[in-house]
């Protein structure tokens, strides 16, 4: 479907000439380049032009950031803090700015593009207090007690590639980019050709609070073109993105044998059961499923509800689903935006279509809202969903949720860990300790106890990433931040060599270590 509506949002912040001046900021190997034209998801009229980059511009980018790095690598982490703390409040004050430009590009309602602000700081203040201490030089304990000191470093890697999605288009480039930077890298953004302002904006704000220029790079233009090039020329790779191309990217990486993670697809599973308190979960679930129009890997597309409960929950969604509030605009009064692209509204269409055709009932929505806007689509929920169904167990990526129920805590578990993804779940109970419990047995790898998905996101000092198909590596916490390093082992013998004495020969010597290590297994103390 293409429909073209007259333009509904405007912003005195976030300007034709803002964007233009942006553009500047990507890199240019000489000579002109073709203008990679870029939409606003809302209205379907175009919003601005980057530059289409170009092999010659990524080996640009990746020199320049190479060169800068040099001198950051040294710097110390009390000017690094200090830099991170003034983004931090650079964000918050600039906040309006950031929302206008995240929403112009991806469509987004502004209650969701608040999500990336929030990200933002949140991330920048976490490792801007706590990199010194992740990072710091370690003692581990040697060889043989006294004789052997041994200390652990870690080195930034160099140059990190951040190849980052549309979906969150400040949070996967700039939040990324943040502990990288922290541990003494360089960095290289891979933005999505819909979305490129908003790692834009994020750099040039990165630079306003004390970043050494041309330490963090944007370039734009096709993934299928710049990637290969750019995971090509870094040292480390950070992606963002579907489970398949996210094979393409480690293959390759892997040849160059360089580090790599990866956040890829989910199809997460929320989990309600007999004892849970419906109000809460009803409010849970919205937010759960249709947080950006459901384009969010964390985001919930399968509703597993216990019978006991079922009919009253399902009554009080679908109520409280019809009523939410679909359009374009700059303001915080609509609860959804709309779809990134034709080609999304087409794959979330042909979804719901294939799974009505095979027998499913749409409780609610189900329809594409063309009078609002090119790609919106309504909130949808689905029932009577069979594995027959191409919903049932791939990826939507869009505002749909198939409900059903269960009987039993065993099969709700089975269930919801029958997908090849694992990426983030939600449980629904009053005994927190049973949420616990169930949780732990849950194959992904975050899941929220009352709570859809912010929770666990939102708690940056701990790991967070997929099982199975949904990735490899963890971003935040210390995991976070040590992946963008080299760790390095160095260690003091003293007195004597670990190897046999001239005077006492190979026998003897044997003997000895043998003794020592049979007296050091009784001592408690040493490890």
């Amino acid at each position: 479907m293409s429909v073209t509506v007259k333009p509904r949002i405007a912003s005195e912040r976030a300007t034709p000439s803002r964007f233009e001046l942006l553009a500047t900021r990507v890199p240019r190997a000489g000579g002109e380049r073709e203008p990679m034209v870029i939409l606003n998801p809302a209205t379907g009229e175009q919003l601005a032009s980057t530059p289409r980059c170009t092999a010659a511009d990524v080996e640009l980018a990746v020199a320049r950031a190479r060169s800068a790095q040099q001198s950051w690598r040294r710097t110390d982490f009390g000017t690094r803090r200090t830099i991170l703390l003034r983004f931090h409040d650079l964000v918050l004050e600039r906040q309006d700015e950031l929302l206008d430009v995240i929403q112009l590009e991806s469509g987004k309602a502004r209650r969701h593009a608040f999500e990336e602000i929030l990200d933002a700081a949140i991330v920048a203040r976490y490792y801007a207090n706590t990199a010194h201490r992740h990072l710091r030089t370690r003692r581990r304990r040697g060889a043989l007690p006294l004789l052997t000191a041994t200390w652990e470093y870690h080195h930034p890697v160099g140059v990190v590639g951040v190849i980052s999605p549309w979906n969150y288009p400040l949070t996967l480039s700039i939040s990324d980019s943040v502990p990288a930077l922290a541990a003494g890298n360089a960095v290289v953004i891979k933005a999505d050709s819909k979305t490129p302002f908003s790692a834009l904006q994020g750099a040039a704000l990165l630079e306003e609070a004390g970043l050494p220029a041309e330490l963090i790079q944007v370039i734009t233009g096709a993934g299928t073109e710049l990637g290969p090039e750019l995971i090509g020329r870094v040292d480390y790779v950070m992606f963002t993105g579907s489970t398949a191309t996210g094979r393409q990217v480690a293959s390759q990486a892997a040849q160059r044998l360089i580090p790599s993670s990866m956040e890829l697809g989910g199809k997460n599973a929320m989990l309600v059961l007999e004892d849970a308190n419906l109000q809460r979960a009803v409010e849970g679930a919205e937010r759960a499923m249709f947080s950006n129009a459901g384009q969010l890997c964390i985001s919930i597309e399968r509703l597993l509800v216990h019978e006991k409960v079922a009919p009253q929950f399902t009554d009080r969604l679908v109520d409280r689903v019809r009523k939410m509030k679909l359009g374009p605009g700059l303001s915080y009064e609509f609860d959804m935006g709309s779809l990134i692209s034709e080609q999304q509204l087409a794959s979330v269409t042909e979804h719901v279509a294939d799974a009505v055709a095979k027998g499913a009932r749409v409780l609610t929505g189900g329809r594409a809202r063309p009078d609002l806007g090119p790609y919106f689509y309504e909130p949808t929920v689905l029932t009577g969903v069979s594995e027959d169904m191409r919903l049932f167990a791939e990826e939507t990526f869009g505002p749909v949720v198939a409900l059903s129920t269960f009987s039993s805590e065993e099969e709700a578990i089975r269930r919801a860990n029958d997908s090849c993804y694992g990426l983030n779940f939600s449980v629904w109970t009053r005994d927190v300790r049973r949420g616990r419990d169930l949780a732990s047995r849950l194959q992904a790898g975050t899941v929220n106890v009352n709570e859809g998905y912010v929770a666990t996101w939102g708690s940056v000092d701990a790991p967070m990433g997929g099982m199975k198909d949904s990735g490899l590596g963890r971003r935040h916490g210390e995991s976070g931040i040590l992946k963008y390093t080299e760790a390095q082992a160095i260690s003091v013998q003293r007195l004597m060599p670990i190897a046999p004495p001239a005077l006492i020969g190979a026998r003897r010597w044997a003997r000895l270590m043998t003794y020592s290590l049979r007296l050091l297994r009784r001592l408690p103390f040493v490890r």
